[in-house]
């Protein structure tokens, strides 16, 4: 099945292509969220919640998936932190990638385009919130700009044990 055009051009960075997340990308994105909370160092979610729910939370856009060989390898958006109106353009992110394609560049292609596309939209600060055990997340994301801006201790029980988060975030250069 052709997917029909996205709005915005789709982005290639070496075999990995970015474009826009679409409801039917679902199941497979699905799956990519599954992967990262079978983990134990991705969320404090247990349960992959339905697509009405998760389309609730989360913004229209930027909404985006990966692929490589045109097979989804892993997604992110972002959802408000706050439905505050002085805060509108600080969003939370969520990115999750699947196992198969852990290492191959394609957290760095998703997080790029989910900042050029947060920028455009006038998003001016990007948070994430990472446990300190996933490094390989934190390296990412400050590869990407993001810097650490706290640690907060004992937030939450995840399967019975106190779990410490990281809080990291991303400013935009377009926002004076």
């Amino acid at each position: 099945m052709e997917r029909p055009p996205s709005p915005v051009a789709t982005v290639v960075a070496g075999r990995v292509v970015v474009d826009r997340m679409l409801r039917a990308d679902w199941p497979r994105v699905a799956e990519v969220y599954a992967e990262g909370i079978a983990t134990g160092n991705a969320t404090f979610e247990t349960e992959v919640p339905t697509w009405a729910r998760w389309d609730a939370l989360h913004l229209d856009e930027p909404r985006l998936v990966a692929r490589i060989d045109d097979r989804i390898q892993g997604w992110t958006a972002v959802r408000p932190v706050s439905d505050r109106e002085v805060y509108r353009g600080r969003v939370e992110c969520s990115l999750y990638i699947a196992a198969e394609a852990r290492g191959q560049g394609v957290g760095e292609a998703l997080m790029q385009e989910l900042a050029a596309r947060a920028d455009a939209a006038g998003l001016w600060t990007l948070e994430a919130i990472v446990f300190p055990e996933n490094r390989a997340s934190v390296r990412m994301l400050e590869a990407s700009g993001f810097r650490v801006v706290g640690r907060r201790e004992r937030l939450a029980r995840l399967h019975g044990a106190w779990r410490d988060v990281l809080l990291l975030e991303r400013r935009s250069p377009l926002v004076a």
